[in-house]
């Protein structure tokens, strides 16, 4: 299906869009670009192609927030544990079936949609900040080494913590690129990152970056409100459609 004109363009598509929503609120290039692209490619082919666009992104978002150094220090906890339980779970899903994954991702992404919409978060105070990065990132890793959509533990810990808009930015940025590396290196053993695969992989950049560099310039000028009703409502679709893949 990847020498199809028509299929590629619809995934560049999906990743300029997924780089503007990535580029305006700090996370969601995955559960866009995935949500998207499972509509045509199967679940693992997905996950391969959304691996170089997503670390690049991370990369350039925690080049752009600065103090990455403290950064790696306040969340070291948290991506310690994402990372060990990333590679544990992209170990023992290996050959997982289809149905199985989109399954499990349709959850995720409502899941992410829950969290944003409800907006709930019980207040961690500093003494339990340890133990709770411990039990998000955790539940990061998991969910992430399966779908790469780790989203709402983040985004619930995150926000637990009552943190500011640009510290969001620059923790998720972070996290989601510290995460991003054993799961790469998982598919690359486990034989899903073909050379054909990460060629097309990194050209998608191209069109992620560029929506990430419109994202960025949206989130100082249009209604964050709006943009994200209207987000959520994007992804509660494309959530609600894995589900039904996966049954039928």
């Amino acid at each position: 299906m990847l020498n199809d004109p028509l299929t590629l363009a619809f995934i560049a598509a999906s990743f300029f869009l997924a780089g503007a929503v990535k580029g305006a609120v700090g996370m969601g290039l995955p559960t866009m670009s995935l949500g998207l692209m499972t509509l045509l490619i199967e679940p693992r082919m997905a996950i391969t192609l959304v691996l170089i666009p997503m670390m690049a992104t991370n990369a350039w978002q925690v080049y752009r927030a600065g103090e990455t150094l403290a950064a790696l220090k306040r969340y070291a906890v948290f991506a310690t544990s994402l990372m060990i339980c990333v590679a544990l779970s992209v170990w023992l899903t290996f050959g997982a079936p289809e149905q199985l994954l989109m399954g499990i991702m349709g959850v995720a992404i409502l899941v992410f949609v829950a969290v944003n919409a409800s907006k709930w978060a019980p207040h961690i105070p500093a003494h339990r900040d340890r133990a709770a990065q411990i039990i998000a990132g955790t539940a990061a890793g998991i969910m992430g080494g399966i779908t790469s959509v780790w989203a709402p533990p983040m985004a619930i810990y995150l926000a637990a913590r009552r943190t500011q808009k640009e510290e969001f930015v620059r923790a998720t940025g972070l996290l989601i690129l510290l995460g991003s590396l054993p799961l790469a290196i998982g598919y690359i053993r486990q034989g899903y990152m073909t050379p054909q695969l990460a060629l097309i992989g990194t050209a998608l950049l191209i069109p992620a970056m560029l929506g990430f560099a419109l994202g960025e310039r949206a989130r100082r000028s249009l209604s964050e409100q709006a943009f994200r009703r209207a987000l959520l409502v994007a992804f509660a679709v494309m959530g609600l459609n894995l589900l039904r893949r996966a049954v039928f």
